[in-house]
């Protein structure tokens, strides 16, 4: 394998791994909220959390949009199956 591609596939990996865990953590947060912000708990804090899940996911995406475009690709693809695999585990759950 050129060293090309070796770097290109490490970069799409990199990406993917990323975005999956920043897509199960903003997404796994915003089900937390969900939950809290319906049993009306301290709706400040719950803006604060809000801030904070924004802040790291534009945070990452900042890093993966600064090494490139294959780690931005691949890091919002992460991002969708973080997503999906956040959504399978809530289907059907009451906030």
């Amino acid at each position: 394998m050129p060293a090309d591609s070796a770097t290109m596939l490490l970069q799409v990996l990199a990406g993917l791994a990323a975005g999956v865990a920043f897509g199960l953590l903003y997404f796994k947060g915003l089900w937390w909220q969900v939950r809290r912000f319906e049993a009306r708990r301290r709706t400040l804090a719950l803006v604060g959390v809000m801030v904070l899940r924004f802040a790291l996911l534009g945070g990452g995406l900042l890093l993966a949009a600064l090494a490139g475009a294959v780690p931005l690709l691949s890091a919002a693809v992460g991002i969708l199956a973080g997503r999906w695999l956040v959504m399978r585990q809530v289907r059907g759950a009451r906030p």
